[in-house]
């Protein structure tokens, strides 16, 4: 298994490196690239918090990261099958191309998922490319029956 570790406040600039290679990799991106300073101060300041709702999990390689898997806790109003209404969302899963096929993508997300369990979270949601859909599938995700819809205001 690859080593993985919580990222820190000083990873924000690569977990935005790896957020953009994912993006590109999905071709439904605006080529702006003026997100990204607001990514890198919003990363700094959330995972900065250790009893925070974000978390970042990151595999090393010389000179910065070569994969990520980033989460948060989502504060909902309870119901049936979750009284707390806490639910987790995984997102922003990458690795760089060329460390690919190794493992890295999978130790993020489940160092990740150790994170939402130590938090008491019984419910953790994602969308999946079809690239990512077998890691996921694997690692005990199923798809749901409710279609995604969204509104931009």
């Amino acid at each position: 298994m690859s080593p993985v570790r919580p990222a820190l406040p000083d990873d924000a600039e690569e977990l935005v490196r790896l957020r953009a290679v994912m993006l590109a990799s999905t071709a439904r991106h605006e080529a702006s690239e003026t997100w990204q300073t607001a990514a890198v101060e919003t990363f700094r300041r959330r995972l900065a918090d250790p009893e925070g709702d974000m978390a970042a999990f990151v595999v090393e390689r010389p000179g910065g990261l070569a994969a990520c898997a980033v989460g948060t806790i989502e504060h909902r109003i309870g119901g049936p099958a979750d009284p707390t209404g806490r639910t987790g969302y995984v997102f922003s899963v990458a690795t760089d191309p060329d460390r690919r096929r190794r493992g890295h993508s999978r130790a993020c997300v489940e160092g990740l998922l150790g994170w939402f369990r130590a938090r008491g979270i019984r419910r953790v949601d994602l969308r999946a490319s079809a690239e990512g859909e077998p890691l996921y599938a694997s690692l005990g995700f199923v798809r749901t029956p409710d279609p995604a819809m969204r509104l931009t205001l």
